[in-house]
Order: structure tokens, then sequence, then C-alpha cells
């Protein structure tokens, strides 16, 4: 099962039920005839309260803010938009001047040449705002026949269709480097058995952005097929096709992972798309409700219809919600549920897709990409683990997880998110929303038609995606053949085409900050990658199993082994008690010759710790005591070394050994006991001349003064004798 539906807002107002969805400054808008009520939805609150502003009376066919929100921009009808001031309450109309053509809609847009852009059945028209005139002024024109357009602001990119069945696509990318034109396209659509041609409509088009690559997914319902289409620059390449199982079908996008909304048939197929796959990664999903605690202000009233028609909805937290037929799906995460007068926001379960899928490597990798609940994916990671290992699963399929565990590890390191702690951001781009125009697509109206009509459906706002590898994304030119083509991907400041080589969005070897659209929604936390540390792999997987594990541990070394492998591949450190757990493992089973082939071999990295092991186990066996002590001096731990020698008896060696090494924080006494204790004289005599040839003053302390009468008490008995 996935919790899909999580939380909340409640929209309660005497108001029509008119929503619109502004994309670039995440607003949700209810207009009435003389106000504007907005809900910011990011980040995401169930107790968000509406800001309202004043406009004029007349007819509301499409509302936005810039996306400094000083204005607000009313398309009044298919001739004349109206802009309110909300400091001054100053106005101004833009109108067409030809009456042969009308306004699909307009878009608020960042480029540096232009402020708004108005889109018409005459192609673009680009405008910057005059402060001083409080007027548009026409920067730039682009004529063509539109008959609908889709536009998110997240991607800055525009597609408007044309054509008898409007299949046929111009595509602009107005961002803060400019405008990119993308080449002409056509999309696919299959022909019915009649002779008649069925026309593509605008909510058969999303625009969406996984893993900083920009998408966009049509809709056939002939074919039954959901087409993908990726964007570079010299190309608009297709990518294959998803299948549906709906006459009516919707797209969301949460943490990069594409949902395709089955509503007819009431479930979800999931997609992760990293690295171009189309096989879904888990059975098809039911929606589930998991409520979020309101606020009184938010709540109906008692004794009403409407609160009690809520409270029984919201006591069946456990079943599944049905689709609504008055659901306005929001690209990316986003559901405006119209007849109730909700706002809701889809979230992963994170442990039903586990739990929904058998292929634990593949399991493992999906959770690894997860940025969103980044800790709860690695707890996930850590069970699982876990639990395959005390399972005893077999050794080639732990094997392949080791090597994804590691990997995503090595990724981010190199790329600094394992350290990095998560701010909270208000928006999709480093571009704060007053410090330029913005963009909104609403609800009813992000998609137009030829007549102006307003369409139910919606375009994408925003999507999570992850660190890509430039600091800012360009399209590279059409060659040989596809694979050599440049998506068109998120950057840090927006979206741009990327002209860098790179193999997929989210590269570890990132050199700079990728959009992270996901960041405005999350709460605070300190992980930003759910990658776990060989240190971590040792305290939560290795030592829990090697304590719950019964019989023979040849299996649990098998699996540790593995573990170093897929380590030195990356080049990862392994933490060293994970090293001397090996040994006690290897030693315990009496397996002292694989022990000593591993600690030779360099399977077993030298380090204090393991060699101090090696002494503990060797104590049954001479040899791998003697790997021990070889390796403190390996490890250049002469003290420790110095004082093995002593306790062993080797007080001479262990003297030659210290004054070549300069080991002098040792005690004399420890020396002089040791040579005492073997009643040897002479030895003693050596002893106390070492320390008084290479100690200045020794002479004059305790432990010459009590070692020497000892001396002398030896050699009497001795001559007496």
């Amino acid at each position: 099962m996935i919790r899909n539906l999580s939380f909340e807002v409640k929209i309660q107002h005497n108001l029509k039920k008119c929503f619109y969805y502004d994309d670039g400054n995440k607003l949700l808008l209810s207009p009435t005839s003389n106000q504007v009520f907005s809900w910011k939805t990011a980040p995401f609150s169930p107790n968000a309260a509406p800001n309202i502003d004043s406009i004029t009376e007349g007819p509301i066919c499409s509302i936005r803010f810039s996306l400094d929100e000083k204005l607000i921009a009313v398309q009044r009808s298919n001739t004349s938009i109206i802009f309110f001031h909300r400091e001054t309450g100053e106005t101004f109309t833009h109108r067409c001047k030809s009456e042969s053509e009308s306004i699909l809609g307009f878009f608020w847009t960042d480029c540096p040449s232009c402020d708004i852009v108005v889109v018409k059945t005459s192609g673009l028209d680009l405008y910057a705002y005059d402060h001083a005139s409080k007027s548009l002024a026409l920067v730039e024109t682009k004529k063509m026949t539109v008959s609908w357009y889709v536009y998110t602001h997240e991607s800055r990119l525009v597609l408007l269709a044309s054509g008898m069945q409007c299949k046929t696509f111009h595509g602009f990318q107005l961002s803060s480097v400019g405008i990119i034109r993308l080449p002409k396209f056509e999309m696919v659509m299959a022909k019915p058995e009649a002779n008649s041609k069925p026309v593509l409509a605008s909510e058969d088009v999303y625009i969406v952005t996984v893993y900083g690559r920009i998408y966009c997914l049509q809709v056939d319902r002939v074919a039954m097929v959901l087409h993908s289409y990726r964007f570079y620059r010299d190309a608009i390449i297709q990518q294959g096709s998803l299948p549906i199982y709906s006459h009516k079908v919707a797209v969301s996008v949460v943490d990069n992972v594409l949902l395709v909304h089955q509503v007819d048939a009431k479930v979800i197929i999931l997609y992760d798309i990293f690295s171009d796959s189309r096989a879904p990664i888990s059975a098809p999903l039911p929606v589930l409700f998991r409520g979020f605690p309101r606020s009184d202000s938010f709540t109906s009233r008692p004794g009403t219809k409407e609160s009690e028609s809520l409270e029984a909805s919201d006591s069946n937290d456990n079943e599944a919600i049905i689709y609504g037929e008055g659901w306005t799906f929001l690209v990316p995460d986003l559901i405006c549920d119209v007849a109730n007068m909700r706002l809701w926001k889809i979230h992963l379960d994170l442990e039903a897709i586990s739990a929904s899928s058998s292929e634990v490597p593949s399991v493992l990798e999906f959770l690894q990409r997860r940025k969103l609940e980044a800790n709860k994916a690695k707890q996930l990671c850590l069970a699982i683990t876990r639990t395959m290992i005390l399972e005893r699963r077999p050794i080639n399929m732990v094997a392949k997880s080791m090597d994804v565990l590691v990997t995503s590890y090595a990724l981010s390191l190199k790329a600094g998110s394992y350290f990095k702690g998560i701010k909270t951001e208000r928006t999709s781009s480093s571009v704060p929303n007053v410090s330029g125009p913005g963009q909104g697509v609403d609800v009813n109206t992000g998609r137009t038609d030829g007549l102006g009509k307003s369409v139910q459906h919606e375009s994408a706002s925003r999507v999570n995606s992850v660190s890509v590898s430039r600091p800012s994304n360009y399209l590279s030119s059409e060659t040989e053949d596809s694979s050599s083509f440049e998506p068109l991907k998120i950057s840090s400041n927006d979206a741009q085409f990327d002209s860098g080589k790179v193999d997929t969005g989210a590269e570890s070897s990132a050199t700079g900050n990728p959009l992270n659209a996901s960041v405005s929604e999350q709460q605070e936390s300190q992980l930003t990658s759910p990658a776990i540390s060989p240190d971590e792999m040792y305290r939560f997987v290795f030592a829990p199993a090697e304590e719950e594990m019964i019989g023979e541990p040849s299996y649990l070394v098998s699996i540790i082994l593995e573990f170093f492998r897929s380590a030195n591949l990356e080049k990862v450190k392994v933490h060293p008690n994970l090293y001397v757990l090996t040994v006690q493992l290897l030693a315990r089973s009496e397996q002292y010759a694989e022990l000593g082939l591993c600690v030779i071999n360099k399977i077993i990295e030298p380090s204090k710790e393991v060699a101090l092991q090696l002494l503990e186990s060797g104590r049954q066996n001479f040899q791998i005591r003697k790997l021990g002590s070889d390796m403190l001096r390996q490890v250049s731990l002469h003290q420790d070394y110095v004082l093995l020698l002593v306790q062993d008896g080797y007080y001479l060696e262990a003297l030659r050994y210290a004054r070549k090494h300069k080991v002098t924080t040792i005690r004399p006494s420890l020396f002089l006991e040791a040579a005492m204790t073997s009643n040897d004289s002479q030895h003693l005599a050596a002893v106390l001349r070492f320390f008084s040839d290479f100690i200045p003053g020794f002479h004059s302390t305790s432990d010459f003064s009590t070692y020497y009468h000892i001396l002398n008490e030896m050699n009497s008995s001795s001559v007496v004798a």
C-alpha cells in the first residue's frame, strides 16, 4: 500500500469553488468577484492561512502573481489582461491590438529580456514591465499559429501546439540566460480504426522534471500508452512508452519518482526512470489517506453537514481513497479537491514500496536515490540488508546489494552530500521571489484552447530533483546518435540547456548546486542522502547480525569479504572495527590459515585495533600472534611494540628497538623489573648501563639506586654460592 495523500489544507470560506494554481510562487488562488484568496503551498502546511487581496469586479479567465508578488495579473477575456499593484492599488490594462487574434494565456518569467509572456493564437508576445509608466513594453514577437500551450515554471519551457490534430509543437525555454528555441517536432498519435483523426488535447500533455532532466509525457488513448519525450538542444527524442490501463490518466512526480495515476482503475503505477528504465518499480498500488492534525481555525464549525462529512472521512484513515471526480492533479505532487475544498499533497510510502518487490538490490537502488525522506530510506536500507543476512540469502544477491550501498556512499562523498545538512528553501530556484517577476499556472486555465476556454488540467510547477553535474544546464548540439545528445535539465538558478556530456542527471561528481525543487517542501533535516557509511554498516548491520546469527560464522565472513571487495573497488575506507570483527570470526572458527592470508594480502587492512585483536586471537596460534606484532611495527606503533617485547620477555631486544626508533615514553623501571625477574645479573647490569649511557642524570634517580642495590645483592649471592 502507498500512503499518497498524507497532508491536507482545508480551504474554507463562503466563496465560489474556483481555484487556480500559480506554480511560479507556489500559490493556490481562489478569486471572488472583488477579492483574491491565496494560500502558500510551499512549505506545505495543513494550517496555512490565506492572504486576501482586493481586485475590481469582472470575469476571470486566469490569474497569476508576479514572482516578486507585487503585481496581480488577471486575464479578463481573450483580448485583455488587467494588472493590479498590491501595495498602491494602481491598475492598468493590456489589450490585444488585433481583433483577429486572442489571448490563450500568459506567464511571468525571469528571463533577462522580458518579464511576462503573453501567449496568443498568433504566437508569443514578450513584454518588459515598465515600473515608471506602469505599462508593458513589447520586447519581441514570435509569430506562429497556436491552438493551445503548456508551460511550467520549473522547466521554464513552453510548448505551443498547432496543426489539425494539435500534435505539432514549437518549444521555447525562457530562462535567466536568455531564450532558447527548440526544434519543431511532432508527437506520436495512434490511428483509430475509423477514418477519424483524434485531436490531441492540452490535458494529455505533461512537462515533468525527473532527476534534473526535462521530459514531456503524452497520453495516447487510442494506443493506451503514455509516450515519453526527452528534450535536447538540437532534438526532441522519443524515449519509449509506458502502458496505461485507464482512459483517465494523470501524472505526478514525487521525489523524482514518476507516478502514473490510473484514475478509473483507482491505482498508481510508479516508475523510477533514473537510468531510462521503463519497468515499474513495484506492483500497482492504491491510494491511502493519512491525515494531519488540523488547526481549529481550519476545521468546519461543529454540527454542520460539512463538519460531519469531514469527520466521517477522517475517521477512516486506513481506507483507500476513491479518486474524486473533481480532482485536478497539479504536477509535481499536489491534488486540488474542488468538491471538498481541500489541497492534497502526495507522499510515497517507502515501506510499502520496499515490501512490494523481492528484488532486493533494485529496492536498495531505489531507496538510495530518495532525498525527501533520506533518513527513512536509510533506515529501511539498513533493515533490509540486516534481514537479508540473517535470512542467509544467496551470497551473489547480498554481494550485489553491497555494491549498491557502497557505490551510493562513494558517490555521496564525491558530491559532498553525505555530510551536508538540508536547509528549507522557499522557491524551486536559487532566485528568491522578491528578486524579479514570477509566473503562474492556474488550475482551471493553465492550458487553454484556441477559444480561450478554460481547461481543467494543470501543468507542472516543480519537481523534486537531485544533484546534476553542471552548475548550469544547456543542451548540446545534435551529433551522430541520440546517445550523444545532452538533455534539457535543471540548473541551480533555473532550467536551461546543458552543453556538457553527462550520462545521468544525478552524477555524484557535481561541481555546482542544482535546482533542488524538493527542498522547498521538506522539513529541516541533517541528512541530504540516504547513503550508508562503513561505520554504520558495522554498527547497524554486521555487529547486530553477528550477535543474532547462530552456528558456523563462515557465511557472515563471506558477506563481510564481499563488502571489503566493494569498498576496495570504490576506494572507500572500511571502519577498523569491521576488520576486528572479521579477525574474531575467523579465529573463533579456527580458520587460522584463511586469517593469515587475509592479513598478508591486506584484505584486512593493518591498524592498531586489528593488531591488538590478532595478538589476542593469537594466544592459541603463534603465527597469528606474530602477524599481530609485525602489524604493530607496520603501522609505526613503536611504543606498543616495545611493550609487547617486554611483556614477552624480550627486554633487551626491546631496548635496542626503542633506541633505534627513539621511543622515550616508556618508564625505565619496566625494563629493569623485567631484567630483575629473569634472575640474570648480567642482563640487569646491561639494562642499567644502557639507561646510564643514554639518559642524562639517570644515576641520580631512585630507579638507579634501587636496582643498583638489587644488582649488588645478586652479585654477592653468586659469590657466596
